[in-house]
């Protein structure tokens, strides 16, 4: 039976004898670390006992999945004066994306420059599938996006056919990822973010 929408999913207790094989499989992969890592170790075992059931699968094209909930992670190549360029935008902006909002399914947004300004790393997570997702931001805020990605070395523009290609090109799939509600979606955050205000108005009222 799968999980409801909006429920954490609840920890199941392994099998003695497969917390035992992990424990073996972590003592062998850390063989030849530092003797604090290999006491740390022995101190998981309650924790392995105990690992959520919520598995990871594909995003779609390219990129994981836990629930609801899915991430996307880019590394790309800067023009000359890219960097500058985007600094003086997050400045101006005040790195208020409110524009986001408008594609409904983005739960967070990160940029970082790396290897001296030469590249930049884009990391998100969003709700549902990857193909939806990219084709939300081209319905929704094309202008922000052309104006944002135009200093990225040779992005297609946004209603460009080969914009999909381009983005499967410089995305690198997470080795590992922790989602804390992988069945909470945006909206429902949202939703219950209004009812959490409506709740203590009322509390304030009464008392």
């Amino acid at each position: 039976m799968q999980p409801q929408q909006g429920t954490q999913t609840q920890p199941a207790v392994l099998p003695p004898h497969e917390v035992d094989t992990m424990m073996q499989q972590l003592r062998a992969l850390f063989k030849d670390a530092p003797d604090y890592a290999k006491r740390a170790i022995e101190g998981l075992r309650d924790e392995l006992s105990t690992l959520p059931e919520t598995g990871v699968e594909s995003a779609g094209r390219v990129g994981q999945r836990q629930g609801e909930v899915s991430e996307l992670t880019l590394i790309l190549p800067l023009v000359k004066g890219g960097a500058e360029r985007l600094r003086g935008l997050f400045k101006m902006l005040r790195s208020n994306f409110q524009g986001a909002d408008k594609v409904g399914s983005v739960h967070d947004m990160r940029f970082v420059f790396l290897d001296n300004d030469t590249k930049l790393l884009f990391a998100t997570a969003y709700d549902g599938d990857w193909d939806p997702y990219i084709d939300d931001f081209v319905s929704k805020i094309p202008n922000q996006l052309d104006v944002l990605m135009s200093v990225v070395e040779g992005f297609p523009g946004i209603r460009s056919p080969k914009l999909k290609d381009f983005l499967v090109k410089h995305q690198v799939s997470a080795d590992a990822w922790y989602v804390s509600n992988p069945h909470m979606t945006v909206s429902q955050a949202r939703r219950l973010e209004k009812i959490d205000k409506a709740l203590n108005k009322f509390l304030d009222t009464i008392s």
